[in-house]
């Protein structure tokens, strides 16, 4: 029996992992616990919610496995200022005094940060380091169902690694081919979210959602101008136009220049056509790369299963165009597939690698992720005594009752605030921490947007919908649990648009598209999560008394957050975010709480001390 701690730290989404004897414990971001959106700091906090699940001690700990290999990624940042020295002194300037105090050695900086949590710890052996795209690759493999898969990784830049190909059978998994830094699919794609205005290693999923308002006129130039693509997908960019080798931005002149705008500031300049056109066009390209390299893998490894990590892999748009080509028979994308999947990823590939002498795996039907529900839960007493303390009206409710009660609630137009079970691992709401509505009504998209989540009108929502209605209402056949696939709504759901030739932009918004409108993005698409009992009961079970109130067994799940803040982790975040925004009732463990009964907190301004930037 071996207890192995994963970790990834000192980047973004910082994030801590537990398995034992190959089974996945626990899992969670640092974000969560000390409220820093994408905190990049060592996840102390996820340690300590590990440590006190399992109930052990750092030092009954077998193996900690950091995610990546310091001194490659140096020996790439001091390569690349060396080849285009003079250009990026000052970049250079700036990060070498961090790297010789700090980084060079994480080592130490590890030792010292599991010292401060657990004193007896003591013995530094225990600490071992994986390559970064190895991490990936495993978190995506290891608890896949499949014996064998072609793993695609793919982001901004690991040690060298910006997209590699790994071939994983049984217990196997080996790296067969890579594109290293500066040629980057991710940096790429974090390159058109800087110059729309959105913050890199976050704003992706927003320039994801602005490209259905636009028109892809700009990929040709892109791809004559910025990035060369091969037959078999691989590409080469243009250093020409960028400024991330060696400067402090993602971009230069010469690319703005190229598209004829300087970048958009966000807080002057309005998002207009170009911006979604300029989306459009960098969506329709790197799905074009993205199917490119697996048509050449498929048919050079012959392989039916893929499995999908890393940044690149959170574009559930290109995931469902990856699946409606049908290159492979099977797909499973490891849901928390940026950095903070690296955690689990070591972990796994220290087991998988190194610790086991039997090749062979025991696969199912199902994947070993336990819906990702891998992180702290409350119990009814604990909540009770919360919301006791913070002086919140509440009623407690048996289960039948509280579901009936929620149900007719969001039927009649209430936004709930859904607090249950453990916290999901990964960027995603799914059913534990998340805001539900309507999907029928028209003004709720809306309404959730600019009241509710204070963020940009045009971002769509996803629709929770039970697994076995999912072909009556989608065309996709195969489950979605995490989100991560988009689809077509089917055309008997479809509203005949007259108006929509003539009508531009944020303007679609205004059309109503289909029978569940809330849900429907503005060209028919939508990003859905299935729901299976087996995964989670309580939320299938909530949604299936919406729909014997409705007959339409779909509710909106968005993110329990708003704009800025990371997702609510314990009960007095999810009532902090409750009593700040506009919504309705917060149901939590078996607790109903209705904002109008809150007066004590409704004069106070709690949206104010969120990040709104």
């Amino acid at each position: 029996m071996k207890i192995i701690l994963g970790i990834s730290a000192f980047y973004h989404d910082s994030a801590a992992a537990l398995i034992e004897n190959g089974k996945i414990v626990a899992a969670a971001q640092e974000e969560r616990f000390s409220r820093v959106k994408h905190d990049s700091s060592f996840p102390k906090n996820a340690i300590k919610f590990i440590l006190d699940f399992k109930k052990i001690t750092i030092s009954q700990i077998d193996a900690i496995v950091f995610y990546e290999k310091p001194f490659l990624k140096f020996e790439r940042l001091l390569e690349t200022y060396v080849a285009c020295a003079p250009k990026g002194f000052k970049q250079f300037s700036r990060a070498m005094p961090a790297w010789v105090k700090d980084k060079l050695f994480q080592k130490n900086q590890i030792i010292k940060f599991l010292y401060s949590i657990d004193k007896t710890f003591i013995d530094e052996k225990k600490i071992l380091f994986s390559e970064h795209h190895l991490s990936h690759a495993a978190s995506a493999f290891y608890p896949s169902p499949f014996n064998e898969a072609i793993i695609l990784t793919a982001d901004g830049v690991g040690e060298w690694a910006t997209t590699t190909v790994a071939i994983g059978k049984n217990r196997n998994l080996e790296i067969v081919k890579e594109i290293n830094f500066p040629h980057s699919l991710g940096l790429l794609y974090s390159s058109f979210t800087y110059y729309i205005g959105f913050k890199v290693n976050s704003g992706e999923y927003k320039l994801m959602g602005l490209a259905p308002y636009g028109k892809p006129i700009y990929a040709d130039i892109i791809k004559k101008e910025l990035v060369s693509i091969k037959k078999d997908g691989s590409f080469w960019l243009n250093q020409k136009y960028f400024d991330y080798m060696t400067g402090l931005k993602m971009i230069n002149n010469e690319f703005e220049n190229l598209f004829g705008r300087k970048t958009r500031n966000p807080l002057k300049d309005k998002i207009e056509q170009f911006h979604m056109d300029i989306a459009s066009s960098i969506q329709k390209v790197t799905e074009e790369i993205l199917i490119k390299i697996l048509i050449n893998l498929k048919e050079e490894y012959k392989v039916n299963n893929l499995c999908l990590a890393g940044g690149v892999a959170l574009n559930c748009v290109a995931n469902g165009k990856i699946l409606k080509e049908k290159i492979f028979k099977n797909i499973w994308v490891q849901p928390a597939a940026g950095d903070a999947g690296g955690s689990l990823g070591a972990a796994l590939a220290y087991w998988n690698l190194e610790c086991v002498t039997e090749q062979s795996i025991t696969k199912k039907d199902y994947d070993d992720m336990q819906g990702s529900y891998l992180g702290p839960e409350f119990n009814d007493d604990i909540i009770e005594r919360k919301l006791d303390k913070i002086g919140a009206k509440f009623q407690k409710l048996d289960y039948n009752n509280l579901l009936e009660k929620t149900a007719k609630l969001i039927s009649e137009g209430n936004v709930i605030g859904w607090f249950q079970g453990r916290m999901e691992f990964g960027p995603r709401s799914l059913g534990s921490r998340s805001i539900l509505a309507d999907p029928r009504s028209f003004e709720m998209q809306k309404k959730l947007n600019l009241k509710i989540k204070f963020r940009e009108s045009f971002r769509p929502f996803a629709p929770a919908i039970l697994e076995e209605d999912l072909c009556n209402w989608f065309d996709l056949k195969e489950p979605s649990p995490y989100m991560l696939q988009v689809s077509q709504i089917k055309e008997h759901l479809k509203i005949n648009i007259t108006e929509d030739a003539n009508t531009f932009g944020i303007d679609k918004l205004n059309l109503k598209r289909s029978k569940i409108p809330a849900v429907t993005h503005v060209d028919f698409s939508a990003r859905i999560q299935t729901v299976n009992k087996d995964t989670n009961s309580k939320f299938y079970d909530l949604i299936s008394k919406f729909k014997n109130l409705t007959g339409c067994p779909i509710l909106i799940n968005t993110s329990f957050n708003v704009r800025g803040e990371p997702i609510v982790c314990n009960p007095e975040d999810a009532f902090r975010c409750f009593v700040g925004t506009n919504m309705d009732v917060l149901v939590i463990g078996s607790y109903l709480l209705k904002k109008s009964e809150q007066k004590i907190f409704l004069n106070k301004d709690y949206h104010k001390e969120f990040d709104l930037d």
